[in-house]
């Protein structure tokens, strides 16, 4: 059977994050929502996505498809009844479609003459940008289930001080001595060729993936993930990290979201907790106004490509866009528009031609090729934001 993922209602509150990305690479947990779906089906799956993302994104359609709402994340139950979908049918939950088949020939689907299943079992689903970090110690769970089943984790060097080892995983390549694992909070898995460097203090849940690092001396409460080739150092709480970001030195990250390619320069602090208590509202690109949260804590959302300077400082419900750059000191608003330039005094436009630059030198340190597909979907998102700006 062909699987295809597609974004669903969910993807604008899920900005800035799916600006770049479509819902199924949004990572949560220890992978992102794909990779979760193609272990349990043991199939590869292609995107419905907006038109700009895919080319680089693009969908595989076959005769006979299996259509997913990305927003939901897998489980066993779930996955058995989406394998056993036949011509005509849907999984619902509540009014939500979960999934329907799909044949090529069909040019809209019309569920009220399908025959609808309705799923009445728990479920993940990442449906808001918080959602990212306040479901993520149930995701990690799952993936760690997932991914440590029928498998033996590397030993433990003796030098390190830990606590319930029988939640801790670690992959072949990577390297700790001297460090504090507390896993009795939650699972602890340590990615291929990862590092934490001695003095950590870890307290599970914790996803350090593949090629990431855990800086001197840092201090990291679960649930956190630190996403691949992300390096990590000061004071982390609750936080997730997609992939290739930096949080390299002192300071605090707090019930925050970092998209890919991110840098916090030297000091960065973001509150996530507001002096009076009160309810967080957060910027809701759905209804350019500032929504609600239903959270006492909730820090920083940063999307791709966006980068601070050092002793910045965010407010609690600080939304960052794409491709920001923020210095100087006291506090940015709380909504930086993508591709702005300045802090707390005024913001002026950071013009594609700059950014591209940066993004390209960024990305050849990792060996990544910044492509004509990334120029493209960059350029995009210049153009559909240049409403927030300040021109």
């Amino acid at each position: 059977m062909n699987y295809i993922l597609f974004d669903g209602p969910s993807r604008n509150n899920l900005l800035p994050f799916t600006f770049t990305r479509p819902v199924a690479d949004i990572r949560i947990g220890i992978l992102t929502i794909r990779e979760k779906w193609e272990l349990f089906l043991d199939a590869t799956t292609t995107t419905v996505t907006e038109d700009y993302l895919s080319d680089k994104y693009p969908m595989v359609e076959m005769e006979e498809n299996i259509m997913i709402n990305a927003s939901y994340l897998p489980n066993l139950e779930l996955v058995e009844m989406i394998k056993s979908l036949k011509d005509n049918q849907a999984i619902f939950k509540d009014e939500d479609v979960i999934a329907f088949f799909s044949k090529e020939t069909q040019d809209e689907v019309d569920f009220e003459t399908y025959e609808a299943i309705e799923f009445n079992d728990d479920v993940l689903k990442i449906e808001n940008t918080w959602d990212i970090f306040s479901k993520n110690g149930e995701a990690i769970q799952e993936d760690f289930n997932l991914i440590t089943n029928g498998r033996v984790s590397k030993p433990i060097p003796s030098s390190n001080n830990v606590i319930a080892a029988e939640n801790i995983f670690i992959e072949e390549g990577a390297k700790l001595e001297f460090v504090t694992l507390n896993a009795s909070s939650g699972p602890i898995y340590i990615g291929k060729n990862t590092e934490i460097m001695e003095g950590s203090l870890i307290r599970g849940p914790l996803a350090l993936c593949e090629g990431a690092g855990i800086k001197l001396g840092a201090k990291i409460y679960g649930p956190t993930t630190v996403g691949p080739h992300s390096k990590v150092g000061g004071e982390v709480n609750n936080s997730v990290i997609f992939g290739y970001s930096n949080k390299g030195h002192d300071g605090f990250l707090g019930n925050s979201v970092l998209g890919e390619w991110c840098n916090l320069g030297a000091d960065t602090n973001n509150s996530n907790l507001k002096n009076n208590y009160a309810e967080v509202r957060l910027w809701d690109y759905q209804t350019e106004s500032f929504a609600r949260t239903g959270l006492q804590f909730c820090g920083l959302m940063m999307g791709d490509h966006s980068k601070c300077g050092i002793n910045t400082m965010f407010n609690t419900g600080t939304v960052v866009g794409v491709s920001a750059n923020i210095f100087g000191s006291g506090f940015p608003r709380n909504f930086v528009p993508s591709f702005s330039w300045g802090g707390n005094g005024g913001f002026t436009t950071y013009l594609t031609k700059k950014a591209f630059e940066v993004a390209e030198v960024v990305m050849s340190r990792r060996n990544i090729e910044f492509s004509d597909q990334d120029k493209a979907i960059l350029e995009h998102v210049f153009e559909e934001t240049k409403k927030y700006r300040r021109e």
